[in-house]
């Protein structure tokens, strides 16, 4: 099982990466993170696909049919990290 502390070190490099005004501890788990919610675009996760990729050195690739999912929201893209970190 996933902490939330995991959970708020991912938000934290989400608000770095993509210089969000808004505090990570304000970022709720299950909020969406595009379109409603946080409003994130796809330009956005390719930053942030590079900067997991630095910090977590594994590669989340653009054309991974599962991406809807795996960015659905901050719960389900640490849980990502988390199971694919090395």
């Amino acid at each position: 099982m996933m902490s939330e502390r995991f959970e708020k070190q991912v938000a934290e490099l989400i608000v770095d990466a993509l210089n969000l005004d808004v505090e990570p501890e304000d970022i709720r788990p299950e909020e969406p993170m595009f379109g409603e919610g946080l409003g994130l675009d796809s330009i956005d996760a390719l930053e942030l696909a590079m900067a997991i990729s630095k910090k977590y050195g594994f590669q989340l690739r653009s054309d991974d049919g599962d991406n809807a999912n795996i960015f659905a929201s901050l719960r389900s893209l640490s849980a990502h990290i988390a199971e694919n970190a090395k």
